[in-house]
C-alpha cells in the first residue's frame, strides 16, 4: 500500500513563497500520476497540479498557472510543488495523492488510488 505524507504549509504573506513536499512509500510502482489538490471550507477539493513521475506529461491548473510548479525527485520518490506570488485565496488544505499505471495526468478526484493526510496553507493580505 502506498503512503504519502505532505509537508511544508504554513503562514505567509501575500506576496510570499511556500514549498510543499510529499514522500513516497510503501509498495511503490515505479511511476506513477500524482497531483495536488486543494480544498478550502465550504469549497470541493480542486486539483492544480498533476504529472507523471516517469516522463514529461504536466498540468497545471489556470487558476495557479505561472506562480505553481510542480515536480518529482525520483532518487528520493519526494513530490514537490513550489508556489509563489501566493493569494489569499490560495488559503486551503493542500493534498498530494496518487494513481498507479495505467493512469492519466488530470484533476479528476475519484481517479486517484492515495492521499496524504493534508498540509494548511493560509495566505494573510
Amino acid at each position: 500500500r502506498v503512503q504519502l505524507v505532505e509537508s511544508g504549509g504554513g503562514s505567509v504573506q501575500a506576496g510570499g513563497s511556500l514549498k510543499l513536499s510529499c514522500e513516497v512509500s510503501g509498495d511503490t510502482y515505479t511511476s506513477y500520476c500524482m497531483g495536488w489538490f486543494r480544498q478550502a471550507p465550504g469549497k470541493e477539493r480542486e486539483g492544480i497540479a498533476a504529472i507523471w513521475t516517469g516522463g514529461a506529461s504536466r498540468a497545471i491548473a489556470d487558476s495557479v498557472k505561472g506562480r505553481f510548479t510542480i515536480s518529482h525527485d525520483s532518487a528520493i520518490n519526494t513530490l514537490y510543488l513550489q508556489m509563489t506570488s501566493l493569494k489569499p485565496e490560495d488559503s486551503a488544505m493542500y493534498y498530494c495523492a496518487a494513481d498507479h499505471p495505467p493512469c492519466r495526468v488530470g484533476f479528476v478526484v475519484k481517479n486517484y488510488d492515495y492521499w496524504g493526510q493534508g498540509t494548511q496553507v493560509t495566505v494573510s493580505s
